[in-house]
């Protein structure tokens, strides 16, 4: 009796424990279903320009409460999509990362809204040496003859300016990947451009020469330069000479002073002494 007694008290604690363990599973699947939501993920490497096919994507669980902004929370939705830029294995797939829905690929998917892709050519030096690569930031430099400028400045000097600044090179010769940080030295370098920056860059490869500045990736700081200038060039640093003033002149003589004419004496007669006793006088004739 005590045994089976004893083994029903043991069977009765183990269907409890079996009954709160279930339990404690649901509460725990229903508190992480809550908390978190499916996200498209690149289930490999994807290049920018490239179209996302079922194969290259997979739902995850993503918590809620640091969801990407414009995650993409359906499949479906990026299926035929070409991609803005290149996407890492296990990456979040965003709206912002992709083209509009029926863009087809190329390099037109990649162009921003409002922008135009323009391509000039280049060499080892205009190219910064083989530097400049798909998504760095480039200053734009011309080399030409200034116009007239006023009096004392001549009318066709060589000048040296920044004409456009922060520019995004989106490909080097015909290839747009962001991947490879090695240079290379292309002939041609397709940039991310506005409307009036493209007139200006068109305008200033027919006037002159172009070269492209690399700058840093974050810096927005907008330089504010007159241009360089052989004049300029050849007189920075130099001390300025003192100017030379001429010797003073020597003051004008004073004018003649004007003396009122002087009364000659009248010319004298003869003079005769009389004495008369004890009186002595002169008489004048």
């Amino acid at each position: 009796m005590r045994n089976t007694r004893a083994l029903t008290m043991i069977a009765v604690a183990l269907v409890m424990a079996l009954g709160a363990v279930v339990l404690a599973a649901q509460w725990i699947a229903g508190q992480s279903a809550t908390n978190s939501n499916k996200v498209a993920v690149a289930l490999l490497d994807i290049s920018m320009g490239a179209r996302v096919t079922p194969e290259l994507v997979h739902m995850v669980d993503w918590p809620t409460n640091s969801m990407p902004p414009g995650a993409l929370v359906d499949l479906k939705s990026t299926d035929g999509r070409i991609t803005r830029t290149n996407i890492q294995r296990g990456e979040p797939i965003t709206e912002g990362k992709l083209a509009p829905a029926g863009t087809t690929g190329g390099l037109s998917a990649v162009v921003a809204a409002g922008k135009r892709a323009m391509t000039v050519r280049v060499n080892d030096v205009v190219g910064v040496a083989g530097f400049a690569l798909p998504g760095n930031f480039v200053d734009i430099l011309v080399n030409t003859q200034s116009d007239y400028r006023g009096d004392n400045a001549p009318r066709d000097q060589a000048i040296s300016k920044i004409v456009l600044e922060r520019i995004l090179v989106l490909a080097i010769a015909q290839e747009s990947n962001r991947d490879d940080t090695k240079p290379k030295v292309v002939n041609a370098v397709t940039l991310e451009l506005t409307p009036e920056q493209v007139e200006k860059l068109d305008l200033a490869r027919s006037v002159g020469t172009l070269s492209l500045v690399l700058r840093n990736q974050v810096d927005p700081q907008v330089a504010n330069t007159e241009g360089a200038t052989k004049s300029s060039l050849l007189d920075d640093g130099k001390p300025q000479r003192p100017a030379v003033s001429a010797p003073p002149s020597a003051p004008p003589p004073p004018p003649a002073a004007v003396h009122a004419p002087v009364a000659k004496p009248a010319p004298r007669g003869e003079t005769i002494e009389v004495i008369k006793g004890l009186d002595r006088s002169s008489q004048q004739f």
